[in-house]
């Protein structure tokens, strides 16, 4: 059986990640391939998860901007499994369970989700934007273990945050992304052996003035490490955000 983790690194400019020691350990050493995406218009988080995870423009998709509250009305990665009777879970921010799930979200019904009639049959979705990192990783990867799904997505939201508060070229915002870097070596090498494939993405990337929507380089342009990956999936310096769903859809065999 195929399996795929994603993980959204939420904000992540691809002009900082050079940072990232460890993803570029994997790189090194020939386990990842990394290449550069070029995000879709606007780049703002909610329009861009739906983008990733149905593989349609915005525009197409209608989810255009961050208030928009509703139900995805595309095919996505989540019901699709869903159709191949493929488990499904996710670590992620609200908006994923808005999307895919119910909406508007209520904290107390989906928060925590064990529901097989569900595009994600298995969540922990949390609602701010501070909410540790390390914690969206350690719920990931406690549904990782007890549910076991096929296809699982993990979504922390620091480096955004402190993107937000402090602009991409800040200290704050690259110790943050170092922190995720080293959170992720804690839990790659598992994943690795159990046989899984790993994507790792990001949204957007984010401003010197703390925002992000528009073509500047350091917010439309984020990396993609695929890691372990088996089946012969080339990257570039120009992969469209669109790509990324298929990819997805490639590596777990699914139309």
């Amino acid at each position: 059986m195929k399996k795929l983790i994603f993980i959204l690194l939420d904000g992540l400019s691809n002009k900082q990640s050079g940072v990232m020691g460890y993803m570029q350990a994997l790189v090194n050493c020939k386990i990842a391939k990394k290449g550069r995406v070029s995000s879709e218009m606007p780049s703002l988080s909610r329009p861009l998860y739906e983008t990733l995870l149905t593989g349609k423009t915005p525009v197409e998709h209608g989810v255009v901007n961050n208030k928009i509250c509703r139900l995805s009305k595309e095919e996505s990665i989540f019901s699709l499994c869903k159709k191949n009777n493929l488990k499904t879970g996710a670590s992620a921010y609200y908006w994923v369970s808005e999307l895919y799930n119910i909406a508007p979200f209520d904290k107390v019904r989906d928060t925590f989700t064990e529901n097989k009639n569900l595009n994600i049959q298995y969540g922990h979705f949390y609602t701010l934007d501070h909410y540790p990192d390390e914690n969206v990783f350690l719920s990931g990867e406690y549904i990782r273990r007890k549910w076991d799904p096929d296809f699982l997505m993990i979504h922390p939201m620091n480096i955004d945050d402190e993107g937000h508060k402090f602009g991409v070229d800040s200290s704050e915002y690259r110790n943050a992304i170092r922190n995720v870097d080293s959170i992720m070596s804690n839990y790659i090498p598992q994943w690795i052996e159990e046989g899984y494939t790993i994507i790792v993405t990001s949204d957007h990337g984010m401003s010197y003035d703390g925002n992000h929507s528009g073509i500047a380089e350091e917010e439309a342009f984020v990396p993609l490490w695929l890691i372990n990956d088996k089946s012969g999936i080339e990257l570039s310096d120009s992969i469209p955000q669109i790509e990324v769903n298929k990819m997805m859809r490639k590596i777990l065999d699914i139309k």
